[in-house]
Formats: C-alpha cells, structure tokens, sequence
C-alpha cells in the first residue's frame, strides 16, 4: 500500500534563512577562515596532509605538483583544482609568507605579479619545517581525525602545529559577510612572546610588545605607525601603515638618484607595475619635474627600482610626493579573525596565543600519554624477556614438550602443565608457578635464539633501563605542567635557534608625509580632441604653426589656460570634469590620450554634445534641449564643481538630451525645434527662461503624440540649412513664432 504524501507547510523566508546561514557558516568554518589552533584553512591544512601520506618529505625527491593537487582533490578537497593548486603556489612563495612550508621546484611566481607555470610543470616537496613542526606528532593520537568527504578515508581535524603559524604567516581570506587579514610576524619574536605567556599568563597586551615588536612583512618596508599598534593588537583589529624603504645614491654629473629596496607588502604583484606607471604619469602630467628616468632592475635578489633625478632636485619633498600619490606608502588593513572552538571570532594577539598555547598543552598531554602507554608496553615486554632469561632452560623444555602453541603459551601465562611433556623431574612443579603475562608470552615465544647471547642480554637490561627512565620523565610531563612548560619550550628554543630570523621590516613613528606641490606656471594652451576621442594639449605658437591642419583634423579645438577644467556634457545629461594639466601636453603630432583614460566619459555608452573649457561658461548661459521638448538655459557658474562627475541637467526616464549650446546672449538669437515627421517651430531664444540645473524647464513645442522630437537648434545672423527626405530646408528663413506652438510642415 503507497504510503500518503505527507506536505510540510513553512515559511519561506525562514526556510530561505536557515538554507542561507547553513551555507554561510559552510564557508566560514570549512573554506575561508583558518583554525585558530594551527593557523591554517582546510585547503592549506589538507595539501600539506596528502603530501606527508605520499611521503614527499624534504630529503626525498620532489613530486609533480599536478600529483599532489590530484591526490589532494581526490581524497579529502572535493573543490576545483585550481583553489588547490594555488594555496601550494603561496606556501611555496618565501615573498608572501614568512616562514615557508612547500620546497617549490620550478617557476613558482614572483613578486612582480607573473602567475605559477602550470602544475603539470612544477614540483614541490614538503619544507624541512613543516614535518618538523607540523606534522611531527601524526602518529601519536595527538589531533583528532575525521572521516573524508566521501568517508572513506580519515584525515585530521587539525595539524599538530608547535608555533603559532597564525601570526607567523598571517592569513587572508573572504568569508560570507567576514573577511580576515592577519599580517605575518617574525617567528622568533613571536615565540619569545609564546614563551612570556606560558611564564606569565596574566601578561597585557603592552608587556606581550615588548616581544613581538610588530609585523614582519617578508617584503620588508617600514610600519610608520609604531603608536597604533598596541590598540590594533588589544582589539584585533585597524590599519597598519608600511612605506617602502628609499636609498638616496650619487650618480654621475652631480645627480642622485632615488633606489627603492624595500616595498609595502600591499604592493606585491601588480601592484608594483603600478607603482611604475602611476611614477610615470607624475612626470608626465608634469606634477613633479625632478624624475628623469625610472627603470625596474628587480631580480631574484630582491627589489630595485630605480629613479633618476636631475641635479638639483628636492629629495625630500619628491619621497613625500611617492608617500602621497603612489601606494610607495600604503595601508594594510588588519581583522584578526579566526575560527575558535568551531565559531568566527576577532581576536587581540594575547588571545591568540592563548589558544595555542592550551592547544600545545592539549598536544603535549596527548602525545606523552600515547609515549607512556607505548614505554609500559615495551617495560612489560622487556622485563618478561629479562625473567624469561632466567628461567631459559625451563622455558625450552616447556616448548619442546608442548604440541602446540596454544598449549606452551597456557602454561607460560597460567602454569597449566596437563598438556606439556617434561624431560626432567622438578620442572612440572616449577612449570606451575610460571606467570607471564599475555604480552610477555607472546614476545617470549616470538624471541629469537641469539637473543640469549650474553651481550644481547645485558643490552636488553640497559634497553630496560632507559624506558624506565623514560617512563619516569613522561610520568613527570603529565603530573605537572611546570615540568609539561618546560617540555614545550625546549622545542620552541629548537625552533627558534633552526628557523629563527633577523626581522625584515622597520617599526618607527614616521612623520606625516607632507609635500609641498609646485603650481604648474600659468600659460595659455590649445586643446585638440579628434574624431576617435583622442584628446591633447599644444601650446598656442605650436597651434598657429599647424592651424589649418589642427582646425581640419580635429572635432574639438578650444583655447584655455592650462590651469583652466574642460567640461564635457554628454546624451546622458552627465558633466564630467578634468582638470587640463591631466591632458597629456605634447608636440602637434603626438597621438595624445583617449578622453575615457582621463575622465568618467564612457565613449561606449554616451555622446558628448558640448565641451567647453569652465572659465569660458562664466558670464554666460548654456541653452539645454531634451528629447521630451524641454528646454531652460542655466548660468555657466552652476556647473563650477569639484566632483569629477555630476548631473548637468535632471532627466526623467527614456529621457536624452539633443542639445547642450553656450548662448552669447544676442538678441538675434533664435531655437529651432524639429520632430520625426518633419515638423518646424522656430522663436526667440529670448522666449526660454532662465533655471537651475536641476529644474526641468519649460516645453518648447507641441509634439504631435504619433511624432517626436528629433533635433534643437541654435540660430545667430549665419544662414543655416538641414536636409530632410533629401529635401533641404534653410531654418534661417522659417517664419519666427512663440514658444509652444505646433509649428509648421516642411518635409
């Protein structure tokens, strides 16, 4: 019998809500933010596993990265390739991270933005650091292990990690609503700090800075904000300032010349190219004239981009000009978020070594415990062997007197003689008082005869001696956690003496850089914009030099001063401002630069109508005519902005304008208005009145609800003609009437 469907009635918003949290914590705990405890996302955490299975370990020989991603994929990170492949890139690169845990092998990037080579090509192996303290202790029980995606393998819920690689390497990563950005810190300061917490855990954040100095960006740089740092530490989280390092160097002929060594760790990749071009456009623009050259002569040894001057120029005021207008001074934004016992949580640098020290804690109690149970193990073992040894004779006649092993191992274990042939009065009855326990029959009957020499037994007491020892020392660990600190910190002084580095990145309390920018020298210029929307500046002999040939090739040519803004009204109703200092200014026959790259103007998705340079609309009224027929004139004035971008005129929906006109205000002036179906009205432009630039208007003609209007025209004393259906029409000579008439046929 077919069981009744059963419909479940729910909210669906509450059902939306649920499905959406379920994802986000999804991404938050299982993707994008690393475990507190070893500092690493599951990606991260789960290459470096695989490749530990697979036995790529630093003193064997590297294995295709294409392997690693493969098997990785495959067993436990049921995502793209690519997310895999990239987390092994970045632990490979000694530029991002500070301490690296892959050994690369091939084209691995660089600082300069150029991506890995494919990972068919590369190789990689674990780093000698990595199995020593991250995957050390695997085989301990130290760390939990949960079954894969598909259960049918295991893997670790967390690496056994001894240093707090958190800090140590920082972390990034986007979340669903959070995102985290942890820098990196040298790995000896911060176990200097691991070790002052463990001495003193009631330590301030204050006294935990007396060891960990700061980040320590493997770029280098200089952090500029020394102050902020201890409120950025107690709250996890603000910004840290870091500027590249400059050198000042003498060149030839008297110049200097500006070398730059170090960069902001915010500048790596693309960044640096640019850093190079946004240099370039400073010379070019002519807001600095001291740079004469700038070359990028990086390579494998570090960074060196190098800046010639010309003689004379102000050093000071030009690195105060890199700090303010290129990211040679940048902000690194700090969110200390991690996943904590299972949920997202900010965290100040005193938590988060707290967390991992209770975790080495958790991992120590762990480890010892599994090392002590194995040390009863082998003491049980040893010292069975050792009576056994006494009693060898006996034991001998016992196994040559039993059938089977069953039998000699009842009465090794019990004394059960029933079974057991003897050779000699006297052993039955010492037969019967054996003892030995399972583990120790066993090992007994698995005992090889050269064992019995005199020199394998004193070894094997020597051997018994040294577990009781360790015994001893690992029953010590656990029964006090003075003794369990000790433990911990003679692995962190290994560390620290292996691994350890001298710091790379300056903390200072750094100047506000401030720049005094040199005013470009007033002089009247020509503007020339060509049909293609290449836009240039030459200076007004160049133009009269090329007058006829300028006036002929180019769309736009307007006479300003350089220190003047060009304003550019478009279809759209839009005002886009720029300034005319940031036109590139060059000889007649320089190609110039397209209005898109300088401006807001999107030559794709709107025309301009009018363009105009700002001191030329003072005093002066624009005359504005939209598709729905409205027209209203406005004051130049309005439209002297600081925004890059505004609205010139307000338009409803569908709406574009069809004019934009800078009126001279004559008395002879006059509108034409034509619709679709070739319909005229012409009046006095006297007859529109004048309004601000967000008003609508007044409407100029009565259009026909079949017809619409198509073009606006401005009339002075010049004849003027447009053709219509091959049928041309001189507007000059339309009868003039009033505003808002119907008009008359001429097409």
């Amino acid at each position: 019998m077919q069981e009744k469907e059963q419909i479940i009635r729910t909210e669906y918003s509450e059902l939306m809500q649920k499905s959406y949290i379920d994802y986000a914590m999804s991404v938050i705990v299982a993707r994008a933010l690393p475990d507190v405890r070893d500092g690493l996302k599951p990606v991260q955490r789960r290459t470096l596993y695989d490749m530990h299975e697979l036995g790529i370990r630093h003193d064997r020989p590297y294995r295709k990265c294409a392997r690693i991603v493969g098997d990785t994929m495959g067993k436990y990170h049921p995502h793209g390739d690519s997310s895999i492949y990239e987390a092994l890139v970045v632990m490979a690169q000694e530029f991002k991270k500070g301490l690296p845990l892959v050994d690369g092998h091939g084209n691995f990037g660089s600082m300069e933005g150029d991506g890995a080579a494919a990972m068919r090509y590369t190789e990689a192996r674990l780093a000698k650091v990595t199995q020593e303290a991250y995957l050390a202790d695997l085989d301990k029980d130290v760390v939990d292990f949960v079954p894969n995606f598909d259960e049918t393998e295991k893997e670790p819920s967390v690496l056994p990690v001894k240093v707090p690689n958190l800090l140590i390497n920082g972390a990034e990563g986007i979340a669903v609503g959070m995102a985290t950005s942890i820098p990196p810190h040298n790995l000896s300061e911060v176990i200097e700090g691991v070790k002052a917490y463990m001495k003193d855990p009631d330590i301030t954040t204050e006294g935990m800075m007396a060891y960990i100095k700061g980040p320590d960006f493997p770029t280098g740089g200089i952090v500029v904000n020394k102050d902020d740092l201890l409120q950025i530490y107690e709250t996890g989280a603000g910004k840290v300032k870091v500027r590249g390092r400059v050198e000042v160097e003498q060149a030839k002929g008297g110049r200097q010349r500006l070398v730059i060594t170090e960069i902001p760790y915010t500048m790596l990749g693309a960044n640096i190219g640019k850093f190079l071009l946004d240099v370039y456009n400073l010379a070019e623009s002519r807001k600095t004239n001291d740079i004469v050259d700038i070359s990028n002569q990086s390579s494998k040894e570090g960074i060196r981009i190098v800046l010639d001057l010309k003689k004379g120029a102000d050093v000071e005021n030009l690195c105060n000009m890199l700090y303010k207008k290129t990211r040679l001074e940048d902000t690194f934004g700090v969110n200390m978020l991690a996943v904590a016992d299972g949920r997202p949580e900010t965290m100040g640098l005193v938590p988060v070594i707290r967390h991992h020290v209770d975790f080495q804690y958790e991992l120590a109690t762990r480890k010892y415990k599994t090392l002590l149970a194995k040390e009863l193990e082998k003491k049980e073992v040893q010292e069975g062997l050792i009576k056994a040894c006494d009693v060898i004779d006996l034991i001998i006649e016992i196994l040559r007197g039993a059938k089977n092993i069953r039998d000699a191992k009842e009465c090794l274990m019990y004394g059960k003689t029933e079974k057991i042939k003897f050779r000699f009065k006297g052993s039955e009855a010492d037969a019967r008082s054996l003892c030995f326990t399972e583990r120790q029959a066993t090992a007994i009957l698995e005992m090889r005869l050269y064992k019995l020499i005199g020199l394998e037994i004193e070894a094997l007491r020597k051997e018994h001696g040294a577990t009781l020892a360790n015994i001893a020392r690992y029953e010590e660990v656990l029964g006090s956690r003075t003794a369990m600190a000790k433990a911990i910190m003679k692995e962190l002084d290994y560390f620290q003496k292996e691994y350890g580095q001298e710091r790379k990145t300056g903390i200072e309390n750094a100047k506000e850089a401030v720049y005094e920018e040199k005013k470009a020298e007033e002089m009247p210029v020509v503007l020339l914009m060509d049909r293609f929307g290449y836009v240039k500046a030459v200076d007004v002999p160049t133009y009269e030099r090329n007058k006829e040939a300028a006036d002929g090739e180019n769309r736009y040519v307007i006479p300003c001063m350089n220190t003047d803004r060009l304003c550019v009204f478009t279809d759209k109703g839009q005002l886009h401002m720029v300034k005319i200092l940031d036109i590139p200014h060059g000889k007649f026959r320089d190609k110039g630069t397209p209005l898109d790259n300088i401006s807001n103007y999107d030559s794709s998705g709107e025309s301009i109508l009018y363009m105009g340079c700002l001191a030329g609309l003072a005093g002066k009224r624009l005359l504005f005519a939209n598709s729905s027929g409205m027209l209203k004139q406005v004051r130049g004035e309005e439209f002297d902005v600081s925004k890059r971008t505004t609205a010139a005129t307000k338009l409803n929906g569908g709406e574009r304008l069809l004019l934009v006109h800078k009126m001279e205000g004559e008395e002879w002036e006059s509108i034409v208005l034509q619709t679709e179906k070739g319909m005229f009205l012409r009046f006095p432009a006297a007859e529109v009145p004048e309004k601000k630039k967000g008003a609508v208007g007044v409407r100029g003609m009565k259009v026909d609800p079949k017809d619409s209007l198509k073009a606006a025209y401005v009339l002075g004393q010049e004849e003027s003609y447009v053709t219509v259906r091959e049928k041309e029409v001189a507007l000059h000579r339309l009868r003039m009437a009033g505003r808002d008439g119907k008009g008359v046929k001429k097409a």
